[in-house]
């Protein structure tokens, strides 16, 4: 070979070597107990400071906490637990509930149990997920996968595999791996979408209440309903309350409706972007 072409493929090589990801690592595991995951850079990032709302503070979704926090705890704990889908109205604690039972959990766990990690990956970055689990499973920890406002348009073809990794595949999904994702829609895809997999599935038999919808992959199903007027007056006054704020309860209320008319809506979101207002004006 002569030297003019061994340049040349050297320079291939290169470039090669440029294009392609850089192998998977940890930005110091025991450095948090939260992470972001970079797809461009093939690392987890982790995340000092997270931004959650205390546990007890969540209201009128009693429910809800109970059923994520046990599943959660047992799976901290390595006993049996679900992949969880979140889904329903805007605005009602889905994304802040998992972060708070996430603190909540590793607030009661004793010191014999390592902490619980949790990762949010950004939905573009699904198809890259068994990458993650790859990385994962060899560590000694326990990790939730989180990812917030989940869902798929026509064309996307990243649930493909989101579904694979929730059946298992043929490695089967590591048993220190959890996948909790929020919703507003409870199939996570467009009714069209799920159809068009029942028609072109092997099986015509299938249907989609059997296994065509990709929600059908995860063992919990939590919803979230619209706020009432009763209940957001609630969750007003539960912030109010924690912070000691200077107004009485029914100049607070009238204050809170007369928010949530220009927002036109009710929900625990609107109810804290009204707190954090009032706060400012009242401490102004």
């Amino acid at each position: 070979m002569d030297n003019s072409m061994h340049l040349y493929l050297k320079r291939i090589v290169e470039a090669l070597e440029r294009i392609s990801p850089p192998p998977p690592h940890i930005n110091n595991i025991e450095a948090a107990d939260a992470f972001t995951w970079s797809n461009q850079t093939n690392t987890l990032d982790p995340i000092h400071t997270i931004d959650f709302v205390e546990f007890s503070l969540l209201q009128g979704i009693n429910r809800q906490k109970e059923i994520l926090f046990e599943n959660t705890w047992h799976f901290a704990k390595g006993l049996p637990s679900n992949n969880v889908v979140l889904w329903g109205a805007r605005g009602m604690g889905k994304s802040s509930l998992v972060k708070s039972v996430h603190q909540e959990v590793n607030k009661k766990l004793t010191k014999s149990i390592a902490p619980l990690k949790i990762i949010e990956i950004f939905k573009d970055d699904i198809h890259c997920l068994p990458n993650l689990l790859c990385l994962l499973k060899k560590l000694v920890y326990r990790f939730i996968i989180f990812s917030d406002d989940l869902s798929f348009e026509k064309g996307e073809h990243n649930y493909k595999a989101l579904k694979s990794i929730l059946d298992g595949g043929i490695t089967g999904r590591p048993s220190n791996v959890l996948f909790y994702a929020t919703s507003n829609r409870r199939h996570l895809m467009p009714r069209e979408m799920i159809e068009n997999e029942a028609n072109i599935s092997i099986n015509s038999i299938d249907t989609i209440e059997e296994k065509i919808s990709l929600s059908d992959r995860f063992g919990l199903w939590i919803g979230f309903h619209q706020c009432t007027k009763e209940l957001f007056n609630t969750i007003v006054k539960s912030y109010a309350h924690q912070r000691h704020l200077p107004i009485d309860d029914q100049n607070l209320i009238i204050k809170a409706n007369e928010w949530s008319i220009t927002r036109g809506a009710r929900s625990g979101r609107v109810a804290w972007q009204f707190i954090e207002d009032l706060t400012a004006k009242l401490h102004s």
